[in-house]
């Protein structure tokens, strides 16, 4: 079967000094350590080990090859967003990290497939780099954060963004980033366990209740993780748009329901009875495989727990390829 990873993450092996050019820090950058081995530095502090799947093409091709994955479609790792840099500085990241993953694309065209970061702080800026990852880089669309410095995607000034996406037809992928509440939950990794699913929930009920999914029907956006834990909180988003209008039904007087048929998520849930609800919650044509390759946080062995479900032949040809398709664009 036609395999496409719609979640996978890939750095440049070689980052520039950004604060050196900037003049101020909190940018990423690689020390090469070791061999095929990397830290990503934040300055001085440590951030997380990679390995060279993590920018090589080659090596990443291969470990595809063993999974059974034909494509996967490339991000950058949230960290780099830089949402909190100045303005014109986070467009010059972006434009680095956009110009390295379209020249993996048009290497290797038949392996993978390129979605482009922007600037959100700046909306202005935003749209300017994601035409130029259409029109110019060939991208099919952009990967931003579930929050832009703690404002909710649903804020009125990112409404022209999510505009120009539809517009242009580019899908848009939503990845938690900066978890609210993180500093209070540091121990056991909560902000990535806990803290991640709450996040992408948040990102979703705020294009909902903000009206940004009712003004513009032809949005193309998915959700990482399976959508957190907005699957298990859409009830209670609806008892509270009917109980509370006055709080919750102020922008937007549409049933949050009405939506559903609006939103993608990817696979990444871990477990066989959250997929199966998923799927049955969404639909089969709203879920595509997602991995978060390659961190271990992720699905390890791509697919392994779509094709090793009860689905048919078609519904897991629709979960391995067909929905990614379709999000894409392609």
């Amino acid at each position: 079967m036609l395999t496409i990873d719609i979640h996978t993450h890939i750095l440049p092996e070689n980052i520039p000094d950004f604060k050196s050019k900037f003049g101020y820090g909190g940018f990423i950058h690689l020390d090469h350590h070791k061999p095929c081995c990397a830290r990503m530095m934040k300055d001085d502090k440590f951030f997380r080990e990679v390995e060279d799947n993590c920018w090589d093409p080659v090596s990443r091709i291969h470990e595809c090859d063993k999974h059974g994955v034909s494509i996967q479609v490339l991000s950058t790792v949230p960290v780099m967003f830089s949402y909190w840099a100045k303005p014109l500085d986070a467009l010059s990241v972006s434009e680095f990290l956009n110009d390295h993953i379209a020249g993996i694309v048009a290497k290797y065209p038949d392996r993978f497939i390129g979605l482009g970061t922007i600037p959100m702080q700046e909306p202005k800026l935003a749209i300017k780099e994601l035409e130029r990852c259409i029109k110019e880089l060939g991208m099919v669309g952009v990967q931003i954060g579930s929050n832009v410095n703690q404002k909710n995607l649903g804020e009125p000034e990112f409404l022209e963004v999510f505009q120009a996406a539809e517009e242009l037809g580019a899908a848009v992928f939503v990845h938690p980033w900066e978890m609210f509440g993180q500093e209070h939950i540091q121990k056991y990794w909560l902000p990535w366990l806990v803290g991640m699913p709450a996040e992408t929930a948040r990102a979703i009920a705020s294009l909902i209740f903000s009206g940004v999914l009712e003004k513009l029907p032809k949005l193309r956006i998915a959700f990482a993780h399976g959508g957190g834990s907005f699957p298990f909180t859409l009830g209670r988003l609806r008892h509270g748009f009917d109980c509370r209008p006055d709080l919750v039904a102020v922008d937007n007087a549409i049933d949050p329901i009405n939506y559903l048929d609006r939103l993608y998520f990817d696979s990444l849930v871990h477990d066989p009875a959250a997929l199966k609800y998923l799927v049955e919650f969404a639909g089969v044509n709203r879920v595509a495989l997602g991995s978060d390759y390659p961190f271990p946080l992720g699905e390890l062995e791509p697919g392994k727990l779509i094709k090793g479900m009860d689905f048919s032949n078609v519904e897991k040809q629709r979960l391995l390829s067909g929905t990614a398709l379709e999000w894409l664009g392609l």
